[in-house]
């Protein structure tokens, strides 16, 4: 049986340009508590959510309006046993036009349906990239995670 690997895939009237900028605007999408560059080959950022979640991510590939690669280097949930199901993964955004519209294809590789943070992390990515990396191209603003006080 093939490997299913978390995707999705969002449409927006947008160009590839805004679509690639805003995916590399992580603090505008993601969290604001992201620490690090996000938006040169090789940067590495990380990005906690209060004592639930945290890891640290490299920039791997970055294709300008077609693509963006993330390598997991080291990731934490408070809520599972196995501390290493995204260690190693890698996140990507493969960006093509459609029609007259951009296509944003995420895919999480590694992340599949066996591991224990999997309906978890699968509602999680679906509501940042759904709700909050979409309304950022759209409108210029998303709904990421705010500063912890």
């Amino acid at each position: 049986m093939q490997q299913q690997d978390f995707t999705v895939t969002l449409l927006t009237d947008h160009t590839a340009h805004e679509a690639f900028n805003a995916i590399n605007n992580v603090r505008g999408w993601w969290s604001e508590e992201v620490k690090g560059g996000t938006d040169k080959l090789h940067d590495e950022f990380d990005y906690h959510y209060k004592d639930v979640h945290s890891c640290r991510m490299r920039i791997t590939e970055l294709v300008p309006d077609k693509k963006v690669v993330w390598l997991v280097l080291d990731n934490y949930f408070n809520f599972i046993k196995d501390q290493s199901e995204w260690k190693g993964n890698t996140i990507h955004f493969d960006i093509s036009p459609e029609g007259n519209q951009t296509r944003i294809r995420f895919t999480h590789q590694g992340l599949v349906p066996a591991y224990e943070c999997y309906e978890i992390c699968f509602n999680a990515w679906t509501g940042y990239l759904q709700n909050s990396l979409l309304q950022l191209i759209t409108t210029g603003k998303g709904k990421p995670n705010p500063k912890e006080s």
